[in-house]
Parts: structure tokens; sequence; C-alpha cells
């Protein structure tokens, strides 16, 4: 090729390869169409980002619902380890998904949500039609229907609320596209079915399974599960009893979605369809729902720690899912209960009928207001009734479950308290009485005015065993037992003598039953003591004054050691802060049943201290202790098994309170009280008791407390507002045979068990009366022998005495004089025993005397 021929060659150089793709989008843009069709698609994507920043961008997270704990009730478990009690506002049971039936599963999608397990969270041809619904029932008054899959109802139930509005719809949209990408289908179904609301107070399946058929899910037929999956929407509108073929419609409905979407066949369907609805109308209580006044200071307890929802923390008493466990023992709190209730109706017997002054509205149904009028009837063969009306010699009356009966004015013929008049002539229309079945018929009855409180405790651990405050907690939450503040009366002597024997004096020594009186200052004068029987017995020994519960004796007592000795024990011992007055000896000031027993229970143990507690240990709803009362470490308790080495046990960190002789030497004496006292009436229960009666001024109030080595208890009677209770009314007459009653099934097949003397103590034989040594005569079973055992601390008790001839002066007068020498009365030293193995043995155990 030649230079003439060649051909030029032309380049083009485009420095900004964008600008061709500027130029053909501004060749495109000048097109009408192109245009049009861009504006249409910016429309949508405005409003969606005009939406999100309206709605969605302050939405709560929809990770927070992996870590969402539904609200779940506190479980209280006895001792045994029994359920006994559930503190709930929704009754809720949270199961995992592998828990719930495939059945059910597919009853409730195919009822709320039939593509639900392949949307994204949002079923666009359901919202559309909702939607179109909304804007025909616009302004009518109606609600349109929802439309929302499980998964919007998600995150309405846990995250929105129910407000009924636009503005949650779109909200709700935008959260369930969020919880669809954050949690698995298994999981939203989870939550959903341990959430959602059916009726009856039952939140979840679970608690809907109990509360409509009284069975747990996996037990569920079909026809069953169909029914609980028609609530979700309205639960009181598909009732079973009142909306029964309503009911029954909208779950054959349901079974018939089942068979759609190839859930079920048609035979099942037909055969579920041909069944009742068979629910029950009240189901099985799985808690024993016992120890009201016990179980209500737990739930005060569990409040003033954890809150009752949620403003101190994660473990509120009904949002937490707590589990407690307690010292309740079932036996003993029946026992207890029923022990201070038939007390309280023995005393109350005789006085005439009493009103409870409550009454309803009887038109239309009064049964559910009868069923939430707060009385309480205690017993159960007692019940709650309302008079519907009266005519002739019968009035019909009727009962919280709808049914009547005729109560005729024979069954009502006591008189009205304070009146000469049956009891039936002021029976009106809607009065709300109380009767007893007896035979096929009633009989009206009266709830006691006089009230008590009583405590059972373990004496080695402090652990409460039975509470009871009052006669019922249902009609009555003021409990006594630890709430009402009285005086304890002659239940404080024992603190009084306590103090008198840690100060130098003994079981034997003497103290003169005789006037007392004392000077108070120029404003108040002379206060004179009297003994509750009005007269006085002379010189009598420490021992026989408890005994016999001498007033005299203690105040006289109580002065010459100071009463500062006897306020300080009574602080050690926890019944109170007192002043220093010599009333406050005889039971003048007030304390609480649980402080007195709690004071009973550190004498039985020897002086070391004890705590009442009614709660062992609390776990949360994962299982984990995040409270214990004993916080003691045991290294090796846990073992999976024996180690051939002694047995594990926690270390003791008890206190000692009060000298251990000291309170050995008081228990020894309480326990004359049982066999020759004021509580004689328990010496037939056949075992070792010590125990104290307390009757206060008026009186107004009567006490025992007392128990066995291993169980103390003490019980109280009084009206709420104190007044007399009576002349006759006395601890060894009232109190006494209640603490009886209690003890025969408390103690019932246990073996008795005597009181553990400490070290140092000596049985000493004495006289009973005069305190003095015995010698060449054994105590005997007979409960007033002349001769006992008495406990002494050492170089305490009674000295022999002898007669000798006197020395020195004496000696010689009588020498010159020729007369016989004088006798004088002196201690002949105790000779010292020879180192055997029998005196060795006596001597570390304190001796035999």
């Amino acid at each position: 090729m030649t230079a003439e021929t060649a051909s030029p060659a032309r380049f083009t150089l485009h420095r900004d390869a964008g600008s061709r793709a500027l130029a053909a989008f501004r060749r495109a843009w000048s097109r009408r169409w192109v245009r049009i069709l861009a504006y249409l698609a910016a429309i949508p994507v405005f409003f969606y980002c005009l939406l999100w920043l309206l709605f969605a961008r302050d939405l709560p997270s929809a990770e927070s619902l992996l870590t969402y704990q539904p609200p779940l009730p506190t479980n209280v478990r006895g001792i045994d380890g029994e359920p006994v009690q559930t503190f709930a506002r929704e009754r809720r049971v949270e199961l995992s998904y592998d828990e719930f039936p495939q059945q059910l599963v597919d009853a409730f999608t195919s009822a709320e949500d039939k593509t639900f397990f392949s949307h994204g969270g949002i079923d666009y041809p359901g919202l559309v039609g909702a939607v179109g619904d909304y804007v025909r029932k616009v302004g009518s008054g109606e609600r349109a229907r929802g439309g929302s899959t499980i998964t919007q109802q998600v995150a309405k139930n846990l995250l929105l609320g129910d407000e009924y509005s636009v503005t949650r719809k779109i909200k709700e949209a935008f959260l369930a596209r969020r919880i669809e990408r954050v949690l698995t289908k298994q999981q939203i179904l989870e939550l959903y079915l341990n959430q959602i609301f059916l009726g009856r107070n039952a939140y979840g399946v679970q608690a809907a399974a109990r509360a409509y058929f009284d069975k747990d899910v996996k037990d569920l037929a079909l026809h069953e599960v169909a029914y609980l999956a028609i609530l979700p929407k309205a639960p009181s509108n598909y009732d079973p009893l009142r909306q029964t073929g309503r009911a029954t419609e909208r779950r054959n409905w349901v079974l018939g979605e089942m068979e759609k979407n190839g859930k079920i066949s048609a035979a099942e369907r037909a055969a579920a369809q041909a069944l009742p609805l068979g629910t029950v109308q009240v189901r099985t209580n799985t808690v024993r729902n016992i120890g009201g006044y016990f179980v209500e200071e737990v739930r005060r307890q569990l409040i003033e720690r954890y809150g009752s929802e949620t403003e101190k923390g994660a473990n509120g008493v009904y949002t937490g899912g707590l589990w407690v466990r307690t010292s309740l023992d079932v036996t003993k709190q029946k026992a207890a209960e029923n022990a201070l209730r038939d007390g309280l109706v023995r005393y109350d017997r005789g006085k005439g009928w009493r009103d409870p002054g409550l009454s309803i509205d009887i038109e239309g149904n009064w049964a559910p207001r009868l069923a939430a009028a707060p009385i309480g009837v205690g017993y159960d063969d007692w019940r709650a009734a309302v008079v519907l009306d009266k005519s002739g010699n019968a009035a019909t009356i009727g009962f919280s479950d709808g049914t009547t009966a005729s109560l005729p004015a024979s069954a009502a013929s006591m008189p009205k308290r304070g009146t000469a008049t049956a009891a039936f002539s002021f029976f009106r229309p809607g009065m709300i009485i109380v009767v007893k079945r007896e035979g096929a018929g009633y009989t009206l009855r009266s709830i006691p005015e006089i009230k008590g409180g009583m405590v059972a405790e373990e004496v080695a651990t402090g652990r409460i065993l039975a509470m009871h405050g009052g006669f019922d907690a249902r009609g009555d939450d003021f409990n006594r037992a630890v709430q009402a503040q009285r005086q304890p009366g002659s239940t404080f002597k024992p603190v009084v003598y306590s103090a008198a024997l840690d100060n130098g004096m003994t079981p034997a020594s003497i103290v003169v039953d005789g006037p007392f009186c004392v000077w108070q200052g120029a404003g108040l004068g002379q206060k004179c003591f009297r003994n509750f029987s009005g007269g006085n017995a002379g010189p009598q020994t420490m021992r026989w004054g408890v005994e016999q519960s001498r007033n005299l004796m203690t105040v006289r007592t109580a002065n010459q050691i100071g009463m500062d000795k006897v306020t300080r024990l009574a602080r050690i011992l926890g019944v109170g802060d007192f002043p220093n007055y010599l009333s406050i000896a005889l039971g003048a000031g007030d304390t609480t049943v649980m402080k007195m027993t709690n004071a009973f229970a550190i004498l039985a143990n020897n002086g070391k201290e004890v705590k009442p507690s009614l709660i062992d240990y609390i776990q949360d709803r994962n299982g984990k202790v995040i409270y214990r009362t004993d916080t003691r470490p045991c290294e090796g308790c846990n073992a999976a098994d024996w180690d051939g080495k002694p047995m594990p046990r926690p270390p003791l960190r008890t206190k000692q309170l009060m000298d251990a002789m000291t309170a050995y030497q008081m228990v020894h004496i309480l326990e004359g009280v049982v066999q020759r006292g004021t509580a004689q009436v328990l010496r037939d229960l056949g075992r070792p008791l010590f125990g104290k009666t307390g009757t206060t001024s008026g009186p107004t109030n009567v006490w025992f407390i007392g128990g066995s080595p291993d169980i103390v208890a003490g019980v109280y009677m009084g009206f709420d507002q104190p007044r007399p209770m009576g002349g006759y009314a006395q601890g060894g007459t009232l109190a006494a045979p209640i603490f009886k009653q209690f003890a025969q099934v408390a103690f019932k097949d246990v073996p008795p068990t005597p009181f553990r003397a400490p070290a140092g103590i000596r049985m000493v034989r004495i006289d009973r009366r005069s305190g003095r040594k015995v010698f060449g005569e054994w105590p005997t079973t007979e409960p007033k022998a002349a001769v006992i055992w008495e406990a002494f601390k050492p170089e305490s008790e009674p000295r022999r005495t002898l007669q000798r001839y006197g020395t020195g002066a004496a000696l010689a007068a009588a020498a010159a004089s020729g007369r016989p020498a004088p006798k004088v009365a002196t201690q002949r030293p105790r000779p010292r025993p020879k180192a055997t193995p029998t005196s060795d043995f006596l001597q570390e155990q304190g001796g035999i005397y």
C-alpha cells in the first residue's frame, strides 16, 4: 500500500462515558409516555416513604419479641411441694411450639389465617377486602372486619395495643413485615397461642383448654380444638352456655375450613360436627386454694419485695411467673383453721343471730352478685345465701350457683342478737345470710363477732407451719395473727421470770404472794395490784407462782430484779419495745400472736435465735433461685451419691439470745402449767408439753401459747374493738381448748419427745410446795406429787441442812454454865466424789441429785 492510496481514519474521544446515558435519558424523558410512567411509579414510593416517616419511624423493635416474656402467674407451693394457690390477673400457662398438637395449629390457622405459613406478614387479598369493608361502614357505627394475619395480631397484642383506627392498622402492617424478618413462623405462632385472650380469664390455649374442657391441650379432641379456634375474635359472642347455637355454628364452620385446607377428611369433619360443644361449667381446681390468711401474708411479702407487676423489675407477683416454696403444712393449716373457728363458734353460741349486714339486688341474674359478695362462711358445709322471697312460714333462698332452696321459719328460730324476736322475722328480699346443710334442708347460722388469731411455728427453724387470722379470709382480710396488736396478759410472765432466773433467782426461790402497791407519783397516786382470783397465798415458790399465774408474785419479782431487765429481755426475744412500767410485767404492752409464739419457740430452742418465716425459697420463671431464707452453705448436700463420710450439714449460725440453762428452766416450769396449773386441760394429750395461758383485764383477750420440743403454737381470742368477753372468759377455758384441738391433729402419729436439757443443768429432787431439797423419796408420775424434779444451774440448788453444836464463845459459855451446847443450822460440805467412771459420767452430765 502506498502513501497515495491510503485513506485517513477518524477517531472520536469521549471524556465522560456517562454523558451518553444522560443523553439517552434526556431523549427518553422527552417522550410524554415515559414521564407519565415515571410519575405513576413514583407515587407509591412517595407514599411509602411518607407513611414510614409518619407511622413506622418510631415503632417498637421487632427484635424485642425475641426476648418477650408473657405475664405469668405466681405459683405457691406448700411444704410438701404441692400447689396450694396462684396469684394471677391473667390465667396463663406458657408452652413451647412443640407442645401444641398439630390439630390445634391447623384449627387456628384455618380459622384466623389460612395462608399463615406462606405469606410475608400481610395477606394482601384479605387486606383489600378489609379496606373495602371499612369504607362501606364508615359513619355507620359498625366495626369493620379486621383482615389481620396472625403476625399482625401478634404485633397488635404485644406491641401496639387494641386501638380501633386506620393508624393502628398501618403500624400493624409495617411491624408485621419486620416481625417476619426477625422470627420464624413457629416462633410467631408460639407467641400468638400463648398470648391470645380466649375468655373465662384464660390467656393462651393451655389455660383455655383447662377453663372450657378441664383438659390439657394435648388431650383435646378435634371438635374441642375447633371450638377454641373460634374464640379469638370475641369470646363472649360464643359463650358455650348463653350462645350455644351460635358457638356450635361457628365451630362447625372452622371444621369445614379445616377440611377445605386439607387438614382433616370429610368423615372426620362430619363426626366432629355431630358432637356437642362438650364444655364444662366449672373446671376442676388443680390448685388446692387453701391457707387463706397464710397465703395472703405470703402475697403481701412478695409484693413488698418484687412489686405487683413490673414496677420493681421483671419478677412481679402477677406477671413474673414466680415459683414460691412455702412452709405451709396443709394438714396443720386445716387443723388450725378448724380449731380456731370451732373456738369462736363455741364462744358465740347461744348469743343469738347476728345479721351480716350485706344485701344485693336480686333482679335479673343475681347469682354472680351473690358470688362476689364479701362474705366468708368458713366451713365446707356452710353456704352463703340470699333471701329471694319470704311468705308465710318459709323463705326462698338462692345460692351462688343459681340453685334455690326453701328455709322454713323453724330453721331460723334463734332470736336476733339483742332482741327476743326470731331471726326469721327480720328476713327481707336481698338480704345475705349464712346457712348450714343439715340432712335434706338448711338451718340458719351466724358468723361470730368474736375474732382471733393462731400461729404454729417449727421450733428448730422458725418456719411457720400454719397461720389463721380470723373466721374466714374471704369475708375479712385483716390478719390478726400478724397485724392485731393485743395485750398478751399472763403469757408475758415467762419473760419476767426468765429475767429473774438470769439474775440470781431459781425455780425454788420463795416469793410472797401478798398485797403489793407502788407509788406512781403525785398525779397518779398509789397503784395496788391484785390476783385474778382476788386472794393471796403468802410465801410460795416461783414455780407455783407461774403454774397458778399469780399476778402479785409476778410484779413483786419484776420489782425486785428491776423492770429494765424485763423490758430488755422482751426486746431481745422480739416481743416488743416496752417502757419500764410494772404493769408491763402483767402483759399490758401490745404485741402480736406471731411475736409471742416466736418468743416461746426461742425458749423451746434453748435460747437460740429463730426468726419466723413463711417462704423457704423463690424461683423465677426459668427456675433460678432468686431468694432463699436459709442462706447457709452446705458442701456435699447435693452430691449424687453417698461418699461414705458423715452426713453433710450446714453450719450453725444462730445466736444465743439468752442463757440456755435459763431457757430450759423456764420451759421446765411451764411444763408444770400443763400438768397441774392453768392449762391442765392439755394434760390428757399424754406427751411432754409446755405452755402458758393468759387473760387480760376485762377480760378483753384470752391467750394460750405453748407446744412440744418441735412445734410451738399460739392463739388468742378477743373482739376487734376490745370489750369485756364475760367474767367466765379465761385462757385456760377458751384458748387452751383451741390449742388442744389443733394438737390432736398436728401431733397425731408423732412420737412423744422430751425437752432436752442443755449441758450444766442439774436435776434435783425438791418438795414441790416448799422448794426444799428432798432425800429418800423419789418423784412419781402423779401430776401433783409432793416431790418433783427441778432444774437448777450449777451451785444454785438448795443445800442440805444439818443440826450441829455451836462453836467459839457459845460453846465456852455453855460449858461454864453446865448447859448443853446450843444447836445451830449449818451447811454440811459436799464430799468430793471418787474418780470412778460412774462419777465422771455424772459430773459430765451435771449430776442427778
